[in-house]
């Protein structure tokens, strides 16, 4: 790794300070949620939460031990990421999406586009001169933390007229918090940060939903639609990110290790191969959520 990469990388301290920030606020808005009977918030909020950070957990698991041959690495990669990503853009599709044009459909709309086009300027923006890897690991902590912001502002506008919790809500929660985690922990495990990154992301819809709740601002249907739009924009474009790419230099063949001496003979053949994996992983991963879907 080189210096100006190993620069863009959260040092120890600073991931202990930010930990620490994020769990003092978590811990407050909590307090303050239980004190006003904000119930339903805080089951959204802490459900998010844990569902991402278990995810994260299970994903920094799975990068730490990456063995075997180049192509089972490859298969197993091509699995883990297709899977990710396939349940994450159906998930954002059947609860994110008509979530943000129920409120209005050309507002909502429009702040899907700004959402994935914000999202695009902040992987680019962020890491510039690093390799695509590489530069996707920070900045998706931000894009996250911003989805999830997002989302908690206009859930706790809403919340008196949001549907009871149940298996649906759940599902809605489980399906793209999950695999957030997962695919996001694997990255950062690779760049060499903390997975204790995503403590950001995973709090920051109790933390913005709680005080919002509390206040209950005068708000509009256009407001939320925009500002939803823009968290679910912000989510698709996380999940595209995560399609399992298996060209020469790609993530997928990074991760892999696999050699750049390596793209003729029995090695590029069965990299070749990988690329079915990745596509029946990820309809794998779509037809996952939709089968839930269906049975609830």
């Amino acid at each position: 790794m080189s210096s100006r990469t190993s620069t863009r990388t959260p040092s120890p301290r600073a991931v202990r300070w930010t930990t620490g920030l994020i769990a003092c606020g978590l811990g407050l808005v909590t307090a303050f949620g239980l004190v006003a009977g904000l119930m339903k918030l805080l089951a959204i909020g802490w459900t998010a939460f844990l569902v991402m950070m278990a995810g994260a957990e299970m994903g920094r698991r799975a990068e730490t031990h990456v063995v075997g041959t180049v192509a089972r690495r490859l298969r197993r990669l091509a699995w883990a990421y297709g899977l990710s990503s396939g349940a994450m853009i159906t998930s954002a599709a059947l609860f994110l999406v008509p979530n943000a044009v129920s409120h209005d459909v050309s507002f909502g709309g429009l702040g899907i586009a700004l959402g994935i086009v914000g999202g695009f300027a902040i992987h680019t923006g962020l890491s510039p001169q690093a390799s695509e890897g590489e530069a996707a690991s920070i900045p998706v902590v931000w894009v996250l933390s911003m989805h999830s912001l997002g989302a908690g502002l206009v859930i706790g506008a809403v919340y008196a007229t949001m549907p009871a919790l149940g298996a649906v809500l759940g599902l809605a929660i489980v399906s793209h918090k999950g695999p957030a985690g997962y695919a996001a922990a694997r990255r950062l495990r690779r760049r060499g940060a903390s997975v204790l990154l995503l403590l950001g992301p995973a709090a920051a819809v109790c933390i913005a939903a709680v005080p919002v709740g509390l206040i209950d601002p005068p708000t509009s249907d256009a407001f939320h639609a925009v500002v939803f739009g823009a968290a679910t924009g912000l989510f698709l474009h996380v999940a595209i990110d995560f399609l399992p790419r298996c060209g020469w230099g790609s993530e997928l063949s990074r991760a892999a290790r696999v050699r750049p001496d390596s793209q003729s003979g029995p090695t590029a053949r069965r990299v070749g191969n990988v690329r079915h994996h990745a596509v029946w992983s990820t309809l794998a991963g779509s037809m996952l959520v939709v089968g839930a879907w269906a049975l609830l």
